[in-house]
């Protein structure tokens, strides 16, 4: 039987960054439904950490009803680690994602990975450095960051589309550890982005020997958006395979 897809964005988005993806989906007959985490894209707030992410994506689960494969992106990859544990999920899939472990933060696997691996940003452009603070608790990006690391290679249209959406991202979310651990109970399958600016394409295939599969495509951070036929033929095969 045919499952159902749900998708969870990464920090700064919402539902939003999957309208492609959504619509060949729906050529393809697959039912889906993108998750807007609280306060994101056109929810109204107010914003949460980690687990209230979680919660947030285990009722839309419910409300779709039914089998289904569950994508996280980025940060997103965090969240369906929690909430991939609801009996309905058939398959998880990380895209260019936090697929972490017990006692993982994003921040921590961040930072322990990428000195492990000893990866230098020397001469690429760093997504820390588009950084910016705020008093309420608050991370933004400055436009010229995010689009120089995660839209690179989008059109000029699309980039500017996808600026005028993102938001604040709780920094709290960066340094929650997962309640449960989704990918050592359900099949898995990671996509590792091989030209990401955002996360480090090391880091990303130290999370992909987490998972059962994993494939590399030679896009940015943000596939749904430059290249969103990879991630929609590869939900309908998951998502009709039995």
């Amino acid at each position: 039987m045919t499952a159902g897809v749900v998708l969870v964005h990464g920090a700064w988005h919402g539902a939003w960054c999957f309208e492609r993806v959504i619509d060949r989906l729906a050529d393809a007959g697959i039912e889906a439904l993108a998750v807007d985490l609280p306060g994101h894209g056109s929810d109204p707030g107010p914003l949460s950490d980690l687990h209230g992410d979680a919660a947030r994506v285990r009722d839309a689960i419910d409300e779709l009803g039914g089998d289904c494969v569950l994508l996280g992106h980025s940060y997103g990859g965090a969240v369906i680690t929690e909430a991939g544990v609801h009996p309905s999920v058939r398959h998880l899939v990380y895209l260019t994602a936090f697929a972490l472990d017990f006692g993982e933060s994003c921040m921590s696997a961040a930072v322990e990975e990428s000195e492990s691996l000893d990866i230098s940003y020397e001469g690429t452009p760093n997504l820390a450095d588009a950084f910016v603070s705020h008093d309420d608790g608050t991370i933004t990006l400055t436009p010229d960051g995010a689009a120089a690391c995660l839209f690179q290679d989008c059109d000029p249209e699309t980039t500017a589309w996808a600026l005028a959406r993102i938001g604040p991202q709780p920094a709290v979310t960066f340094g929650d550890t997962p309640a449960a651990v989704a990918w050592r109970e359900r099949p898995s399958t990671y996509v590792v982005c091989t030209e990401d600016q955002g996360v480090h394409p090391e880091l990303q295939r130290v999370m992909a020997r987490r998972c059962a599969a994993a494939v590399e495509w030679p896009t940015s951070h943000s596939p749904f958006l430059s290249a969103p036929e990879r991630v929609a033929d590869l939900l309908t095969r998951l998502a009709t395979s039995s």
